[in-house]
């Protein structure tokens, strides 16, 4: 059996708001002014999820940051969800140069965020960090199941990059319209994140089990019995 290559892999947007994403990144592309090309995008995204870092670390000096970390979010989303779909639409893709791009600056991403979240005083930075591993693995995996079965797939349990950024902006305002007492909040908020840190990692490990079992089937081992009867 061949393999696509990653690049070109099917993709499949099977998270919840795929059937709402797709039509209003189609009506951005069309209204993108024309000397603004992909890579335009994808950096806008880069700057954003750093100030989204930024903003939730300076939350200790201030929670009103958390405004900022929000909008960061939203610009993240935009940058990182319409280059693609900007390329697509205007048919300049670069399928193996955007492939690459694309998950380095979402790995980037992903640890310029959660480093931020945990330096700010709702969240332990060593549960911050673990959730970043095991994201950054689980995104590994994704990869690799493009590469051997030849289907793109971005998301687990119907979630993707965007319901994780929807769940943390709505988080970010719950936290500034309802104010805790930090030592509640980090307490909620640390016991919510290790459960879903365990589920993440017993997911990693059944995805692990279940496309090994796929691979056995599809390349069983073969007994040869001659190589076991050797005088």
């Amino acid at each position: 059996m061949t393999t696509a290559s990653a690049a070109t892999s099917k993709r499949e947007l099977t998270f919840l708001l795929a059937g709402v994403e797709r039509p209003v990144l189609l009506w951005l592309a069309a209204r993108v002014p024309r000397h603004l090309r992909s890579n335009h995008l994808t950096a806008l995204g880069t700057i954003a999820a750093a100030g989204a870092g930024a903003a939730y670390a300076l939350t200790r000096y201030d929670p009103r940051w958390l405004w900022a970390a929000s909008a960061m979010l939203i610009l993240n989303w935009l940058g990182d969800s319409l280059d693609g779909t900007l390329a697509r639409v205007r048919n300049t893709q670069r399928p193996k140069y955007g492939y690459y791009l694309d998950h380095v600056v979402d790995a980037f991403s992903t640890i310029v965020i959660g480093l931020g979240i945990g330096l700010s005083p709702y969240v332990d930075l060593a549960i911050a960090l673990g959730l970043v591993v095991i994201y950054l693995a689980l995104s590994i995996n994704v990869y690799l199941e493009s590469s051997v079965f030849g289907v793109f797939k971005i998301s687990y349990g119907r979630i993707g990059p965007t319901e994780v950024r929807l769940l943390l902006i709505f988080l970010n305002t719950l936290l500034l319209l309802f104010p805790r007492p930090h030592s509640l909040v980090a307490n909620a908020a640390n016991w919510t994140l290790t459960v879903i840190l365990a589920a993440m990692a017993a997911l990693f490990v059944a995805r692990i089990g279940r496309n090994l079992y796929k691979l056995a089937k599809l390349e069983p081992q073969r007994f040869r019995w001659w190589e076991h009867h050797q005088p």
